[in-house]
């Protein structure tokens, strides 16, 4: 049979380190657009308490995303050895394309996807670029569509990327503007040959629209005098409540699906979106399987240095432990693990990987 594997990764983090303590002369309001009257350093440490965010990644004002997503690209195709001309597809997963310093304004013609395809220099037709719009999970969905093609035996290697510039749509009077920060993340997946099952074993995705489609959103700012620009907006709260409702169920059906028990997972790379929110997710994971307390170093975590930069995230986790740049995390032959990611949509996705032997 054919199966999809990680064959190479890469990532790439802007330069620019931006504290807590840089926020100390923001004005942050209410919804009501009411000013927030407590003191700017009590708002820091009860924001870093919830999220777990000490630092941040911002993107250098003379770069947009697609150059995130064409050095991380450069870095997975490296690491894969392949030759970039024999790449079926480019997928980029992103929210908000190329967005300039100093603005708000979207700009996806072309598609990130094809500018990385031009400045990586393929020359071949038929490597296929097209974005992926799908919130904080979109990364994971481009990997599952991959390995869709791949495993129906029309592609051999497809490149999928998650970049985002969250700093440059976020409300400088929200508070939520904390969590957010940039980056890329990218991986080559190759269709391989295995009488055992190996890569990709399952997947599984929801969207849930009814009543939780606008969690997310673009709005004004919450300072009325700031105007001519939308932001993303959070219903943080119900979210929460959301996301600790359907990602444990979720992770758990990919995980039964594939006849593993939680056991053999070594890992569970979930998007790193909130500390406390996947701290909590993964607890419930672990209670759905009568287990009350996980094993340590189960959720490997890059939040509090890096923040949420939405589809980068787990592309840039995977890359980190790969390259034995998180501390007590190390993915080795034969482990299983998960990634999973929730997100505007609100869309939830999860799978189940094998580590080659």
């Amino acid at each position: 049979m054919i199966y999809t594997v990680i064959k190479g990764s890469g990532s790439y983090l802007p330069t620019v380190a931006v504290t807590n303590a840089d926020f100390g002369k923001n004005v942050f309001y209410e919804t009501t657009g009411a000013k927030i009257e407590r003191p700017i350093d009590e708002i820091i440490d009860k924001f870093q308490q919830i999220t777990g965010i000490n630092e941040r990644r911002y993107i250098d004002d003379n770069m947009v995303s697609s150059d995130m997503a064409y050095l991380a690209a450069e870095k997975a195709i490296e690491s894969a050895g392949i030759n970039k001309e024999d790449l079926d597809y480019i997928i980029v997963a992103h929210n908000f394309g190329d967005v300039k310093a100093g603005g708000t304004h979207v700009d996806i013609v072309p598609t990130l996807a094809s500018r990385v395809k031009f400045k990586l220099g393929i020359e071949n037709p038929f490597t296929v670029a097209y974005d992926l719009p799908f919130g904080c999970p979109g990364w994971l969905q481009g990997v599952i569509q991959a390995d869709y093609f791949i495993k129906s035996g029309d592609a051999k290697h497809i490149l999928v990327i998650g970049s985002e510039t969250l700093s440059r749509i976020s409300d400088p009077h929200d508070r939520d503007s904390m969590i957010y920060s940039d980056g890329a993340g990218a991986v080559v997946l190759s269709g391989v040959e295995s009488e055992k099952p190996v890569g990709i074993l399952t997947h599984i995705t929801r969207s849930d629209t009814r009543e939780q489609a606008f969690l997310l959103r673009m709005d004004k700012s919450y300072n009325d005098e700031l105007k001519g620009h939308l932001y993303l907006k959070m219903n943080g709260r119900k979210l929460y409540e959301y996301a600790l409702k359907t990602v444990p169920l979720s992770i758990k059906a990919c995980i039964d699906k594939s006849g593993l028990d939680i056991s053999h997972v070594e890992r569970v790379l979930i998007h790193q979106a909130n500390e406390k929110m996947d701290d909590a997710i993964v607890n419930r994971l672990y209670e759905l399987y009568g287990i009350k307390k996980r094993p340590e170093f189960s959720m490997p975590m890059t939040i509090s240095s890096l923040g949420n930069n939405s589809v980068a995230t787990l592309p840039i986790l995977y890359d980190h432990i790969i390259n034995k740049q998180v501390d007590n995390h190390l993915l080795n032959n034969g482990d299983h693990f998960v990634f999973a990611s929730v997100g505007a949509g609100m869309n939830v996705n999860a799978l189940v990987y094998k580590m080659p032997e």
